[in-house]
């Protein structure tokens, strides 16, 4: 009887603690390239300089200092300085087909190869994400083609 209590206690709760779950946050690296750490300190061991433009995942901050995912999942801390709230994509599929609108049967305005950096224009709708490559061409790719989103 006492576990059926707890089981029914739990699946009450489950509504609230979905609710309470903190949002996604993706930032960008920027201005600069900044320095990744594997501790939330500049004594910490430097890993690696992230570029500039870099989307990353926040998952923690403390004090000055964010912990984030990067788009392999490792988990890394960098100042929090060092991030923009600009939006930034990374693609993820080997090629990605960038159409006018946001539908298959669309013209295709670019192609972008898996590693290209695209500015975040509008978030996903649909299943698509509108973006822009540096040159200046933007159009719509699919949410599952990209990270950072």
């Amino acid at each position: 009887m006492h576990i059926a209590r707890l089981i029914a206690l739990a699946a009450a709760l489950v509504p609230y603690v979905a609710a309470a779950a903190p949002a996604v946050e993706f930032k960008s690296v920027g201005p600069a390239p900044a320095i990744m750490y594997d501790a939330p300190s500049l004594k910490g061991k430097k890993l690696f300089i992230a570029p500039r433009g870099m989307p990353v995942e926040v998952v923690l901050t403390y004090g000055a200092w964010n912990k984030v995912r990067d788009v392999a999942g490792d988990l890394l801390w960098v100042e929090a300085k060092a991030l923009t709230p600009k939006r930034n994509v990374i693609v993820k599929a080997a090629s990605a087909r960038v159409r006018a609108t946001a539908e298959e049967a669309a013209s295709v305005v670019f192609t972008a190869d898996k590693g290209v950096l695209l500015e975040l224009l509008e978030p996903a709708a649909s299943g698509w994400v509108k973006v822009r490559h540096r040159d200046g061409h933007s159009g719509y790719v699919r949410a599952s083609e990209i990270w950072g989103e």
